[in-house]
């Protein structure tokens, strides 16, 4: 993602390699996995859901957690904490809270532990990753931020979704 050095100098939003809009803030709907606080660009979101069931898809990858169905779409369910390396939640599965995003044309639902707000923050409080951060973590974040004592990973949805590149 790329960051403004102040408030006023605008950025370009790029859609498809090309320049579509300027902007100074991004706006971001807030995810929790295992206590870590994520944000998903609003942009990207097409629906909040809790869904009823979630279809089991034979031979799929450990992070693909089945299939729901969306208003007649077929949406593949992603278990982020598998994604991320992260365990099991604790005290077991629980309700499953889910985002769904686009991707092309194929929509995926991503299987969170909560979702949050949303924020919107200034691109220039938006900082590179840190060298510490897990490196499964960096592939797929587009930097840092502080919000409300918390630390932000900006989740980068196609780095998030492609599967032929993962670590």
């Amino acid at each position: 993602m790329a960051q403004a050095s102040d408030s006023s100098e605008l950025v370009p939003v790029r859609e498809g390699g090309r320049a579509v809009a300027t902007v100074a803030e991004q706006v971001f709907v807030t995810v929790y996995l295992d206590r870590q606080l994520f944000g998903i660009p609003v942009e990207r979101v097409q629906d909040i859901l809790i869904p009823e069931k979630i279809a089991r898809i034979p031979l799929a990858p450990p992070e693909v957690e089945g299939a729901i169905n969306l208003r007649g779409r077929i949406v593949t369910v992603i278990n982020v904490r598998t994604r991320l390396g992260l365990p099991p939640k604790k005290g077991g599965p629980g309700k499953p809270m889910c985002v769904t995003v686009e991707m092309g044309q194929e929509l995926y639902s991503l299987r969170v532990d909560a979702v949050g707000n949303v924020q919107s923050l200034p691109l220039k409080r938006i900082e590179p990753n840190p060298s510490t951060l897990d490196p499964r973590w960096r592939a797929i974040s587009g930097g840092v931020c502080r919000v409300e004592g918390e630390l932000m990973v900006v989740l980068e949805i196609d780095q998030l979704l492609d599967f032929q590149n993962a670590a």
